[in-house]
């Protein structure tokens, strides 16, 4: 039976992008740039899932030119010639399939050191706007790494703040010049953005911390100066979670009226749509109520919201890591039914677009889901 008329194959248009269907590959980190430079086995991965039907790919992180943004040689970055020359590549792929696609920028922040394949310059500093990692709870580093990252260091300054901006904003012009279809801002999970809005890293007095408004500047003044970079055509995406690595039952919100200042700031800088991040996309945020945390994120805006989080499968990621692999699990009809409602407008998809290239005509066709296997299809780029 097919899903033709499901939801998940409406067009929407976001400014200039034009999607064909609601269906989006979630970022996820491939470490396969050597250098930082994605190559040809990148492009050809990125083009594959265009060819199979997928309406956006949102690619891997990608590194904005500071010392610390990411700790991995690996991960592709968004600055240098090499590397915007293999970016070029992977566009051009994606675009010759009647594909689209936007980069995830990203700087780690606080959890520089997290990721590291080999040493890290004892001499670097990393981003933490107090100067701390955040009070560690639920979380899947080990007690070792915990300690060594608990140590407090120097708190950003005022012209290490000024320089991350300029290096998001460099990277988004970057990425427009290559010829990427809009520009997303990871600002989630414990990251540098996503630091200045938890209160256990941002314990500043200054314009950049105190209450919750303050906590917002920051990551809003990246957006703001983006937009003002690229113009008004391109969408910008921002990914915001709940949960922190320190800590999975960390919260930057209490109730949805704290998620609205912070969101509303967002949408007053410049962001088009919420990369609501969580671990299964169907779960309730707050009491009283079954909204999704993508749900809440245009509830309260009104602007378009994604949903991400265990699409297809019966294990969050953090599960799915443990145990090896994950089984599926066909949620997709609860998926279509908040579709349909317009609790939200995207679905964002992960590890089954790891296990299957062509995910998205697997959905339309309404052929049994593939199961991930982490050690089969998170490894090689395939």
């Amino acid at each position: 039976m097919t899903r033709t008329l499901s939801p998940l194959f409406r067009p929407l248009s976001i400014r200039s992008l034009e999607l064909p269907n609601r269906i989006v590959m979630s970022p996820m980190t491939r470490s396969h740039s050597p250098g930082g430079v994605p190559g040809a086995d990148v492009a050809e991965y990125y083009r594959r899932r265009a060819a199979g039907g997928t309406g956006l790919i949102i690619t891997e992180g990608t590194a904005i030119e500071h010392a610390t943004a990411v700790d991995n040689p690996l991960v592709p970055r968004m600055y240098g010639d090499d590397a915007l020359e293999g970016w070029q590549r992977v566009v051009d792929a994606v675009h010759a399939e009647g594909g689209r696609i936007i980069p995830q920028l990203w700087h780690v922040g606080p959890l520089w050191g997290a990721m590291t394949h080999g040493d890290v310059d004892p001499a670097l500093t990393p981003m933490k706007p107090s100067g701390v990692w955040g009070k560690p709870g639920v979380t899947s580093y080990s007690e070792d790494y915990v300690a060594q990252a608990t140590q407090p260091c120097r708190a950003m300054t005022d012209e290490d703040i000024a320089d991350t901006i300029t290096a998001y904003t460099q990277a988004a012009r970057n990425a427009r010049e290559v010829g990427f279809d809009g520009i997303a801002l990871h600002g989630g999970h414990g990251y540098l953005l996503d630091s200045f809005l938890w209160d256990s890293t941002n314990q500043r007095d200054d314009e950049w911390g105190g209450d919750l408004e303050r906590r917002t500047r920051y990551p809003s003044a990246v957006v703001a100066s983006i937009r003002n970079a690229i113009g008004d055509d391109a969408p910008i995406f921002f990914r915001f979670s709940q949960h922190k690595q320190q800590d999975y039952t960390a919260q930057i919100a209490q109730s949805p009226d704290e998620l609205k200042t912070i969101l509303t700031a967002l949408v007053d800088a410049g962001v088009d749509v919420f990369d609501a991040s969580i671990r299964r996309f169907d779960a309730p945020v707050f009491d009283g109520s079954d909204l999704s945390l993508a749900g809440w994120a245009k509830k309260l805006t009104g602007v378009t919201s994604m949903a991400v989080g265990s699409v297809g499968i019966g294990a969050s990621l953090r599960e799915s890591m443990a145990a090896g692999s994950a089984p599926a699990e066909d949620n997709i009809p609860e998926l279509e039914r908040r579709l349909s409602a317009d609790e939200f407008d995207l679905a964002a998809i992960g590890r089954l677009h790891l296990a299957d290239p062509t995910l998205a005509t697997t959905l339309r066709e309404g052929s049994d889901l593939p199961e991930f296997d982490r050690a089969a299809h998170a490894t090689d780029l395939i």
